[in-house]
């Protein structure tokens, strides 16, 4: 599987670079892999900008499946033509609502996979009780979180109301901004992320755990979705995205 280095620059977008956007390619078809950061309007117009154009078969979303009808829901929010994002889910509704042809599916944790793998890992690598607390209350916490979100989609369903769980991300920058302000808006606020995560030694920690092996499933989804033929698209954290890309093209 071989990486297209050209296939960002053809879109003559700041907000579409090689730092954020890969296709690999093999003879099944195209992946294209988009790094996003939550509710910034630079990721949600780079999603929108490469669906519009790549229309793929599969759409996998760095989302629990549990989560997959809330989004939905969100995505029909306003009109199809509409040129707004949806009002709520970022850059995952606004990924459904430019891919209407493709089939959405969540690849993320919570799931079974993620849980056997991540107990396995725990005892093969005798973690300490208090280690296996702290990776089990962090997965706890992630799973209540898809729960709502399949609770807000009954709710949503069922009612004139739209339920949103937890508080959207807000940023010093508007989507009518320049793109090139909303890119070097977004390449900052990244670069001040992973500064702070260099600072901190998260080896053998639980967020570590849990992280590895979140990647570790995603990973093995978007394997199985490259199985069959056709293009895909997967919209996962830019924090992600180049452990997946190394992995995919291997």
């Amino acid at each position: 599987m071989d990486e297209s280095p050209s296939f960002p620059e053809s879109f003559d977008d700041p907000r579409i670079t090689p730092q954020f956007c890969r296709r690999l390619t093999d003879s099944t078809g195209d992946l294209v892999l988009l790094g996003v950061v939550h509710d910034h309007p630079a990721s949600i117009a780079r999603v929108e900008r490469v669906l519009q154009r790549v229309e793929p078969e599969t759409l996998a979303l760095e989302l629990p499946a549990v989560a997959m009808p809330l989004y939905r829901i969100y995505a029909r929010d306003g009109a199809s033509d509409d040129p707004t994002p949806p009002r709520f889910g970022g850059e995952m509704s606004a990924a459904i609502r430019a891919a209407p042809d493709a089939d959405p599916v969540g690849i993320d944790a919570p799931n079974w996979s993620f849980c056997r793998r991540l107990v396995a890992r725990l005892i093969a690598d005798r973690v300490s009780p208090a280690t296996a607390r702290r990776v089990i209350s962090s997965v706890g916490g992630a799973t209540r979180e898809a729960l709502a979100c399949r609770v807000a989609a009954t709710l949503t369903h069922a009612t004139s109301m739209t339920v949103v769980p937890g508080e959207q991300v807000e940023y010093d920058i508007d989507p009518e901004d320049p793109p090139d302000r909303q890119a070097a808006h977004e390449r900052s606020h990244v670069a001040g992320v992973q500064a702070l995560l260099g600072s901190v030694d998260t080896d053998g920690s639980a967020l570590s755990y849990r992280d590895d092996t979140r990647e570790g499933c995603m990973i093995d989804r978007l394997e199985t979705i490259r199985s069959e033929p056709g293009d895909a698209v997967a919209v996962v954290g830019v924090d992600h995205l180049d452990r997946l890309a190394a992995e995919l093209s291997g």
